[in-house]
């Protein structure tokens, strides 16, 4: 067995949920920037609950198809992950029919960011570690 093998695993991983967190990132703000717009309908980048099941499966057991032309049951590896654009349209029936809210974008933006700066964060370990084993430990 490689013993790089699941520090690699961990690593594409970290590269993956740091790639999500860009995309999620520019979607939370277009909608910003889009707030005074008439009419603009925001959009929600999701992608946590695919992660989260294709790394369950991962770990444990996969669930299958018994037909090719069956809908698929989910994504069978992280790397499959590209995330959804949801459309929120504005439910109030009042203003300009934009549904942006300000103030629950900026929430999200600080939330997607410290998630963000979290996965660099341990991606930057995670390469200091292997620097360390392949110069030897010095």
């Amino acid at each position: 067995m490689d013993p790089l093998k699941p520090f690699d695993a961990n690593m594409r991983l970290l590269s993956k949920v740091l790639d999500l967190r860009a995309q999620k990132a520019q979607v939370i703000s277009a909608n910003i920037a889009n707030a005074e717009t008439p009419g603009y309908s925001a959009n929600r980048f999701d992608f946590e609950e695919d992660l989260a099941q294709a790394i369950n499966t991962d770990k444990g057991f996969k669930l299958t198809t018994s037909h090719t032309a069956h809908i698929p049951i989910g994504p069978s590896h992280f790397n499959a992950i590209t995330g959804k654009i949801v459309t929120v349209k504005d439910e109030t029936g009042i203003g300009d029919k934009n549904s942006v809210n300000v103030n629950q974008e900026m929430i999200d933006l600080s939330e997607n960011e410290l998630l963000y700066e979290t996965a660099a964060q341990l991606l930057k370990k995670k390469m200091t570690q292997l620097n360390y084993v392949l110069s030897g430990g010095q």
